[in-house]
């Protein structure tokens, strides 16, 4: 039987796991794993939680109420940073939520917020807790619950980005850096953020709800650099986190110049795009004079 129910989605999973199975060989990396998946879940049931599945290094839970689920990914990430076992073994958690409706059915969840729940795991780093805003807005007693703004990230489905936050679940801050938005979760007011691309007379200006821009020799990208050192799709430029991040998907890099710095070669990478520049696709930016492609940033 399938009925609509709110839940809090919570995904964990172990960071540096293919690392670790590079260094300790398969059977030590899967019992150590193992021992960290098996301390989650006993930190979920302790708030309420349950264990919908675990896969491969990741384990998928959900909560009655985002308050369970926010208190228990601080609780899992204290768990792995105050075992002895854990801490000499290097071992390290991500984790993404998000309450909303979600599909039961036959045990398993389904719906838009597992999909953004997955999404806010993808976006997390190392002991960090990713959430939407939308997720805390809804909690009654957020006191005792801090977090910093880390801007807006798009998710699949959705036509716009939405704003994201990192719950701060360590009781000592002073290592952590304060990440500042123009964008407040309490009273959603924005500053203009804008993103001005010049290139052979074009004038292209993208904002944080703007598409995927992408960048390369097929006439189906946004903007089409036809020369033989270009791949097909070369490089892309997206809002996300607060900044817009040019990424690099080529087999000739991407080269970049931020305002005074050295120029820079980006190879299946990505970076911040900041202040202003220019962005050469397949050989360096002297090299390339005619199809240099100019930015400027505004945050």
């Amino acid at each position: 039987m399938t009925q609509t129910q709110a839940l809090a989605i919570l995904f964990a999973d172990v960071s540096g796991s293919t690392k670790l199975f590079e260094q300790r060989g398969d059977v030590e990396a899967r019992r150590m794993i193992s021992a960290v998946l098996d301390a989650l879940s006993d930190v979920a049931a302790r708030h309420g939680g349950k264990v919908i599945k675990t896969i491969g290094d990741e384990i998928m839970c959900t909560f009655p109420g985002a308050m369970n689920g926010v208190m228990a990914a601080c609780d899992m990430q204290r768990r792995m940073a105050q075992d002895i076992v854990f801490v000499r073994d290097n071992l390290g958690i991500r984790i993404g939520m998000h309450h909303g409706d979600t599909l039961v059915e036959d045990g398993d969840v389904y719906g838009d917020a597992v999909n953004t729940a997955a999404r806010m795991a993808s976006l997390a780093k190392r002991e960090q807790i990713v959430t939407t805003a939308s997720t805390l807005k809804g909690l009654t007693n957020v006191g005792a619950i801090r977090s910093r703004s880390l801007g807006r990230a798009r998710v699949s489905g959705k036509l716009l980005p939405i704003e994201i936050v990192d719950v701060i679940w360590q009781e000592d801050t002073s290592n952590i850096t304060t990440v500042q938005r123009a964008i407040r979760i309490d009273d959603g007011g924005t500053t203009e953020v804008k993103l001005t691309l010049r290139f052979r007379g074009q004038v292209i200006e993208l904002n944080e709800n703007s598409p995927i821009f992408m960048m390369g020799r097929d006439a189906s990208n946004a903007l089409v650099v036809d020369a033989e050192w270009v791949s097909r799709t070369h490089a892309t430029i997206e809002f996300k986190k607060g900044y817009f991040v040019l990424a690099d998907r080529s087999t000739n890099a991407t080269y970049l110049k931020l305002g005074d710095d050295e120029e820079m070669r980006l190879h299946r990478d990505e970076v911040h795009l900041r202040k202003s520049g220019a962005i050469s696709l397949g050989q360096a930016i002297a090299l390339n004079q005619s199809d240099v492609v100019y930015f400027q940033c505004n945050y």
